[in-house]
C-alpha cells in the first residue's frame, strides 16, 4: 500500500497534472483535495491534449477511481462541459465520484467575485472569478450549499433560501443589480443534480476501504504552496490551502497515513496574477521562456511572469510541504541557454535574507542573490535516461537538490507523458 500526496512547490502551474497522469498508471486511485475550477492542468496523453479543472488527472486509466473530494469547490455546469469533453474523445468517466461534503459554486459566487475584484480597482488581486474566494468563505462562515443537498430538493431549497435572502441583498443595496431569482437557480441546480446523482456519494469511506485494502492513492492537489493562505504571499493568494497537509482534510484521511509527498517544481518560476516575485524578469528572457515554454494560464489564458528559480520560496516550500522527493519539470526550457541563473538568497536592503519572509511588503523589496551555472546547447526532449542528460542539465538540477536538501526523483524533458525520465535519487542528494 502507498498514499502519496502531490503538490505544487511554486505558485501554480508547475505540471501536476502531466506527473499524476503518470503516477496514475500504477494507481488504483485519484483524489483530488482542495481548490476548483480556477486551477487548470494540462494533459497530453493518446487521447489527445486535455485541461481539467475538477477532474482528476488520472481519469485516462480505466482502473482508476478518481474522486473530487470534500475540500474541493465545485461549479456543476463546469463539470459537466469536462464530462462531456472527455466522453467526446472516448474516455470513460463510469469511474468518476463526487464527494457530498464538497461545497457547491453558485451563480452568486460568480457574480459576486467579479464585481469584488472590479471594486478593488488598482488593488485588484488577479483572481480568476470564478467564485472560488466567495464559496470557501460561505464554506467558513456556515452559508454554504453542499454537493449532496442537491440529492434533497427540500434541503437544498431551504438552504438556497437563506443564501439568497443575504446575497440579493448585497446585489441590490450595495452594487444596485437585480436579485437572483430562487425558483430559477433551484430548477437550474436541481437539473444539475439530476446529472450528477450517480456520481455523489460519501467518498470518505470509499477513500478509507482502498486504504485498507492497501491501494495506490495519489492525492491530487491544485495551485502551488505559495499562494497557501497562510504561509503564501497573502493577500495574493487562494482560499482554499494547495499545501500537503491540507489533502488528509480535503480527502478525509490521517496524516499518519501519507507515506510519500512529492512536489512538483518547474525548472525556472512563474505566476499568475498580483503578487510579488523575486526572480520575474520583465525582459527578453522571461519573454523567451514564456513563448517558448507556451506560458498562458490553461483556465484564463492569461499570461505568466516568468523568471529563474528561486531557492528561497523553493526551500520554504520543502519544508512547509514536508516533502520527500521532488519532480522537475519543464527542463528542456532551458536548452540552448549558454548560462542559467539560481537566485540562492535575498538583499533586503542591507540585509541577506535566506529565508522566505512573511510579509509581500518586505518580499516585494527583495531582490534576488543570483548563483550563475553552466547551460547546454544541445535539445534534451528525446532523452530517456538520466545519464544520458548533458553533464550541465545534471549539475543544475543537482544544484537544486543541494539547496532544497531533497531529491529529484522525476525529471520532465517535454509535454508528453513519455517525456518523463525517473531518477535513482539514492546518494545523490544532501
Amino acid at each position: 500500500m502507498s498514499v502519496m500526496t502531490v503538490v505544487g512547490g511554486q505558485w501554480g502551474d508547475e505540471g501536476k497534472g502531466k506527473i499524476v497522469d503518470l503516477l496514475a498508471e500504477k494507481a488504483n486511485m485519484v483524489v483530488r483535495f482542495s481548490g476548483g475550477d480556477n486551477a487548470g492542468h494540462t494533459v497530453i496523453n493518446p487521447y489527445g491534449e486535455f485541461r481539467l479543472h475538477l477532474i482528476p488527472s488520472g481519469i485516462f486509466y480505466p482502473q482508476v477511481t478518481c474522486i473530487i473530494g470534500n475540500g474541493v469547490a465545485i461549479n456543476p455546469e463546469v463539470l459537466l462541459g469536462e464530462i462531456d469533453v472527455l466522453h467526446q474523445h472516448g474516455v470513460s468517466t463510469d469511474r468518476l465520484f463526487i464527494s457530498d461534503r464538497a461545497h457547491l459554486i453558485m451563480p452568486y459566487h460568480t457574480l459576486l467575485d467579479g464585481l469584488e475584484e472590479e471594486g478593488r480597482s488598482e488593488r485588484a488581486l488577479g483572481t480568476t472569478r470564478k467564485g472560488i474566494g466567495p464559496v470557501f468563505a460561505d464554506k467558513a462562515a456556515r452559508l454554504g450549499i453542499r454537493v449532496g443537498d442537491l440529492l434533497n430538493p427540500e434541503t437544498f431549497r431551504r438552504r438556497l433560501e437563506a443564501a439568497l435572502a443575504f446575497k440579493n441583498t448585497i446585489l441590490t443595496r450595495v452594487y444596485e443589480l437585480p436579485p437572483l431569482s430562487l425558483d430559477d437557480t433551484l430548477a437550474q441546480y436541481l437539473r444539475y443534480g439530476e446529472q450528477l446523482a450517480p456520481r455523489i456519494k460519501d467518498t470518505v469511506s470509499t477513500i478509507r476501504e482502498a486504504v485498507d485494502r492497501g491501494d495506490s492513492v495519489l492525492l491530487e492537489g491544485a495551485q502551488g504552496a505559495l499562494l497557501d493562505p497562510d504561509f503564501g504571499t497573502y493577500p495574493f493568494v487562494t482560499s482554499s490551502s494547495p499545501l500537503a497537509g491540507a489533502s488528509c482534510v480535503g480527502a478525509g484521511l490521517g496524516p499518519r497515513e501519507i507515506d510519500h509527498v512529492m512536489g512538483v517544481f518547474k525548472a525556472y518560476n512563474t505566476r499568475v496574477g498580483a503578487g510579488p516575485m523575486p526572480t520575474e524578469l520583465d525582459d527578453e528572457t522571461g519573454n523567451l521562456i514564456r513563448e517558448k515554454a507556451g506560458e498562458y494560464g490553461a483556465t484564463t489564458g492569461r499570461p505568466r511572469r516568468c523568471g529563474w528559480f528561486d531557492a528561497v520560496a523553493g526551500r520554504f516550500s520543502v519544508q512547509i510541504n514536508g516533502l520527500s522527493e521532488i519532480a522537475l519539470t519543464h527542463l528542456d526550457i532551458y536548452d540552448g541557454f549558454p548560462s542559467i541563473m539560481i537566485c540562492t538568497a535575498y538583499k533586503f536592503q542591507e540585509e541577506v535574507l535566506t529565508s522566505f519572509p512573511g510579509d509581500p511588503a518586505t518580499l516585494e523589496k527583495c531582490s534576488p542573490i543570483y548563483e550563475e551555472v553552466a547551460g547546454w546547447e544541445e535539445p534534451i526532449n528525446e532523452i530517456q535516461d538520466y545519464e544520458s542528460l548533458p553533464a550541465e542539465a545534471r549539475d543544475y538540477m543537482s544544484r537544486l537538490e543541494s539547496l532544497l536538501s531533497c531529491p529529484v526523483s522525476l525529471v520532465s524533458v517535454g509535454p508528453d507523458r513519455k517525456q518523463i525520465i525517473p531518477i535513482e535519487a539514492v546518494g545523490r542528494c544532501c
